[in-house]
C-alpha cells in the first residue's frame, strides 16, 4: 500500500460504510430512481475527492461510476416508458373489444328485428291467402248453391280442389322461402361469428 493509496482506501470505505443503510433502505423500498440518485452522489463525492487527493484511480472510478449511473437512469426511463406504453396498448386493446362487441349486439338485434320484420310480413302474406282462400270458398259454395246442376257442380268443385292444391302450393314456397332465409340467416350468423383476420 503506497502513500496514494491509503487516502483512497480511506475516501471508498467510509462512502461504502455511509451507503449501506441507504442501499438496504432504498432496496427494500424498490426506489431504483433513488438508488441511482444516490450512485450520482457517491460518483460526485469520489470525483470531488479525486481532484483534492490528485488521484486519477479516484477520478476513473468516479466517472465509471457516473456514466453507470446515467446508462440505469436511461434503462428506468425506457422501462417505465415501455410500460406505459404496455399499458396503453392494453387500454386499446379493451376499447376495441368492448365496440366489436357493441357492433355484434347491434348486428344481433338488428337481425332479429329483420327476422321479425319477415315473420311478420310472411304472416300477413299467409292471412290474405287464407282470407282470400275463404273468399273464393265461399263464392265457390255461393255459386254451387245458385246453380242446382250437377255438371256444373263438379266444375266447381273442381275449382275448389284447385284452389286448395293452389294454397297447398302457396304454403310450400311460403316454407321453402322461409326455409331459405333462414338458412341465409345461418349463413351470415356463421360469418359474423367468425374471428376477423
Amino acid at each position: 500500500m503506497t502513500l496514494q493509496t491509503i487516502p483512497r482506501t480511506a475516501v471508498d470505505g467510509y462512502l461504502r460504510l455511509v451507503r449501506l443503510p441507504l442501499d438496504t433502505t432504498l432496496g427494500l423500498l424498490g426506489r431504483e430512481s433513488a438508488e441511482i440518485a444516490v450512485d450520482r452522489v457517491d460518483a460526485g463525492v469520489r470525483g470531488f475527492a479525486g481532484l483534492l487527493l490528485r488521484d486519477d484511480v479516484l477520478l476513473d472510478d468516479s466517472a465509471r461510476r457516473r456514466t453507470a449511473a446515467d446508462e440505469r437512469a436511461k434503462a428506468l426511463r425506457l422501462r417505465t416508458e415501455a410500460g406505459l406504453r404496455a399499458e396503453r396498448a392494453d387500454q386499446e386493446a379493451e376499447e376495441r373489444e368492448a365496440k366489436a362487441e357493441q357492433r355484434r349486439e347491434q348486428a344481433k338485434r338488428e337481425a332479429e328485428q329483420k327476422r321479425k320484420r319477415r315473420t311478420q310480413t310472411a304472416r300477413k302474406s299467409a292471412e290474405r291467402r287464407a282470407e282470400a282462400t275463404q273468399k273464393a270458398a265461399a263464392q265457390t259454395k255461393e255459386a254451387v248453391e245458385d246453380r242446382a246442376k250437377r255438371g256444373r257442380l263438379e266444375t266447381l268443385e273442381r275449382k275448389s280442389e284447385a284452389l286448395e292444391e293452389r294454397e297447398e302450393a302457396l304454403t310450400a314456397r311460403d316454407e321453402a322461402q322461409r326455409l331459405g332465409n333462414a338458412a341465409a340467416r345461418a349463413k351470415a350468423a356463421c360469418k359474423n361469428s367468425a374471428p376477423a383476420r
